[in-house]
């Protein structure tokens, strides 16, 4: 049975990633994961990094590895403002290996610099998600 449609838009501060009707947004808050459909009731909400995966029908999904970000849901559309957002093909592996590599270095090497602390395991978590949806 199909769903009602909705506006999505994706964007990153380089501009819009994605944008088309769905029937149901799957992503991930910092209080766990959300599923929007039409009608959704109004949300603000703090992303996680995560694989954002937009159903424009059960069967045909858009997936994106998804960086830390905002979602808003109001007046029957939603928008994803997140620093990153890639398709799963435009993913290199070993690059993001390396990356997550450096960040955990990075970590380690933080001492009692909570600031410093607080960005290297962003950096580790947006990389881990990355790796996941590479696949």
């Amino acid at each position: 049975m199909p769903h009602t449609k909705f506006p999505v838009e994706v964007l990153t501060p380089e501009g819009e990633v994605w944008g088309d009707e769905v029937e149901m947004v799957s992503t991930k808050t910092t209080v766990g994961s959300i599923g929007i459909l039409a009608n959704h009731e109004p949300v603000l909400a703090m992303l996680e990094p995560t694989e954002l995966r937009l159903y424009k029908t059960e069967s045909e999904v858009v997936r994106f590895a998804q960086a830390e970000g905002y979602l808003q849901v109001a007046e029957g559309r939603a928008l994803l403002l997140v620093e990153e957002a890639h398709a799963p093909s435009e993913l290199d592996a070993g690059q993001l290996r390396e990356r997550l590599q450096q960040a955990e270095r990075e970590l380690s090497e933080a001492g009692d610099d909570t600031e410093r602390q607080r960005m290297a395991l962003r950096d580790k978590r947006r990389w881990e998600a990355f790796l996941r949806v590479s696949g």
